[in-house]
């Protein structure tokens, strides 16, 4: 293995502590990443813009700080990748669609200015979904990012660039969004961690809007500890952002150690066990014995309107997308993938009395998580019923049963995929387990990740399409 190659392979932790002890500079870790991404990326798709100039100028200028004694804290150095839906000012911000594929920004969205001011490097823009609508890989302008365990295998969406690129060692860290599970999806076909936080606690300033009431943005990563770093960054008040909560951001990096389980109750949402694939039910139960070894509490909960949650979830999504996106589909729908065009041009059809019917349901819901967190101080589930299944390149939504993750969207708690587990057979494929807890408590979340990984070693394994 190359020392380029070792570098990539290393965590967005590892390599920030390399670089303060100087024994290798921002950039021989930043041309490393490029390298690999410009390698791999023809086979994987998951960048739609490179930014080589760009990041090598910022790696020389991170290089000089850290010389100079001036170390800006965990992600100095550390490059990243952001969903192509965050602005970037003075470079292309897609949204994976046709329509704005020339739209270069003259700002910078809240997330990515805050992950530039603690020296993180941005080395390019990640494919996705169009608009971000939809849970499958084929709806981007610009092709299909590519799963990195098997290439002929879903992504899933609409954050799948960023799935992707972090699992195939293209990017230590990544920005994706969340709406109905985007950060999740791909997070568990591909085999890495993905955390929703509560919402509100990332600000949305500078990312296009799906879901005004449903949208989130979070970090993707290959371990929690990287994740919890990256949070740490990008979590916080934005007086641009109306939605974003003014509580205090933990230092979630220091308080990730020495995280001891024993006493904790983790619920089990035994409904979300139904109609399971068979290596999805094997992995997230023998994950359950595992936190049970740790010395967790486990028992079933219910939430009993269950069956409303996607409906709802999905007319509120619909309605509001619908919504945004009006002139568009006026003026230039013509550009529009004809699966995403036909879908929004229903919504806007949606009768304003469904869409009250589904915000109090909504509330209904939110009141039942309230009462179901009174026993439990989290919940868990799979985070998707199945493993990837095959790219059908002519579009349109496969049938991948039940989807799981609209539940911590609708009411708005924070929810983490962490990878527990393969299928048996070739190819061998990620499976996900998931985590719910109270608002504002991603700490909790992220401690459980940790401890959990730190006794497993799936997040290690390398995809083997990129190996």
């Amino acid at each position: 293995m190359s020392v380029q190659t070792e570098l990539t392979f290393k965590t967005a932790a590892e390599l920030a502590a390399l670089m303060k002890k100087k024994t290798v500079s921002p950039v021989e870790v930043v041309a490393a990443f490029l390298d690999r991404i410009e390698s791999l990326n023809p086979k994987l798709n998951a960048f739609i813009t490179i930014t080589r100039e760009h990041a090598m100028n910022r790696a020389r200028q991170a290089e000089r700080e850290i010389r100079a004694g001036k170390h800006l804290g965990p992600l100095h150095g550390v490059p990243y990748g952001a969903k192509d839906l965050f602005a970037t000012r003075g470079i292309r911000t897609t949204n994976g669609s046709k329509v704005t594929r020339d739209r270069i920004p003259d700002f910078e969205s809240t997330a990515t200015l805050r992950l530039n001011q603690a020296g993180a490097i941005l080395v390019g823009k990640l494919n996705m979904a169009e608009f971000a609508y939809g849970g499958d890989a084929v709806l981007s302008g610009f092709g299909p990012p590519r799963n990195p365990w098997h290439t002929d295998y879903s992504a899933a969406g609409s954050s799948n660039g960023s799935g992707v690129a972090v699992a195939a060692r293209l990017v230590p860290l990544a920005l994706g969004t969340d709406t109905g599970g985007s950060i999740r999806l791909p997070s568990s076909f591909c085999g890495v961690v993905g955390l929703k936080p509560t919402y509100g606690r990332v600000s949305r300033h500078g990312v296009t809007t799906l879901s005004w009431t449903e949208d989130h943005a979070g970090p993707i990563a290959r371990t929690a500890l990287d994740a919890a770093a990256m949070l740490e960054v990008i979590a916080g008040p934005d007086r641009l952002d109306p939605s974003a909560v003014s509580d205090r951001v933990p230092p979630y990096s220091s308080l990730m150690r020495d995280a001891p389980l024993k006493g904790l109750r983790i619920g089990i949402l035994r409904q979300f066990f139904e109609k399971l694939h068979p290596a999805v039910e094997k992995n997230v139960q023998a994950a359950i014995s595992e936190f049970e070894k740790l010395g967790v509490k486990t028992h079933p909960v219910e939430i009993q309107h269950l069956s409303h949650v996607q409906p709802a979830a999905l007319t509120i999504m619909t309605a509001e997308a619908a919504c945004f996106h009006e002139n568009r589909i006026r003026n230039s729908a013509d550009l529009i993938d004809p699966f995403l065009r036909v879908r929004l041009e229903a919504a806007m059809h949606t009768p304003a009395t469904d869409y009250i019917k589904a915000q109090r349901v909504r509330r209904m819901i939110q009141q039942e998580m309230e009462s179901a967190f009174s026993g439990c101080d989290v919940i868990l589930c799979p985070t998707m019923t199945i493993p990837a299944y095959k790219l059908d390149l002519r579009g349109g939504d496969p049938d991948r049963g039940p989807t799981l993750t609209t539940l911590a969207n609708l009411t708005g708690v924070p929810a983490i995929a962490i990878p527990c587990g393969f299928t048996d057979n070739e190819p061998a494929l990620p499976v996900s387990m998931m985590l719910h807890a109270k608002p504002l408590d991603e700490l909790l979340l992220l401690r459980l990740a940790h401890v959990y990984q730190s006794v497993t070693t799936f997040h290690e394994r390398i995809p083997s399409a990129v190996s």
